[in-house]
């Protein structure tokens, strides 16, 4: 995938998801442990609570306290996000990583051949369930 300026908006580029957690310190604790995130920054008291965790790359979660479980499909769901694709180099020790440490299982690994234009685009892909049932998918180039 190519790297473009957006020519609309000068600067434009994602500098963070925010994410609703039911318990904050149990999703800190998948995202640093389970899968190597590193907490930035931290604030807040009570349901006031909320931190930045990274990925590594710059890629920034901010995770608020307070969220409502809820018995809705969020995939189907418009305005929510569909899922966070996370690129690794391993889909199967991201995906076995993940479950150790508490995800639950989507979408096993597997191979896909994307149908893109203008080329086909051979990728291995998993898909979790993280800790508030949000979806993570590990996406490795192959």
């Amino acid at each position: 995938m190519s790297t473009s300026t957006n020519k609309v908006i000068k600067g434009c580029c994602v500098t963070h998801i925010a994410l609703k957690a039911t318990d904050i310190e149990n999703t800190i604790k998948f995202y640093t442990e389970a899968l190597g995130f590193e907490v930035k920054a931290r604030w807040g008291e009570g349901d006031g609570r909320a931190a930045m965790l990274d990925a590594g790359d710059s890629t920034v979660i901010e995770v608020f306290h307070g969220g409502v479980k809820s018995e809705k499909c969020p995939e189907n769901k418009a305005g929510e996000w569909f899922h966070l694709a996370l690129g690794v180099d391993d889909t199967d020790a991201a995906y076995e990583q993940a479950l150790k440490f508490g995800a639950v299982s989507k979408v096993a690994p597997k191979n896909v051949d994307i149908q893109a234009v203008p080329e086909v685009m051979p990728v291995r892909i998993a898909f979790v369930y993280g800790p508030d049932g949000e979806v993570i998918e590990f996406f490795q180039k192959r």
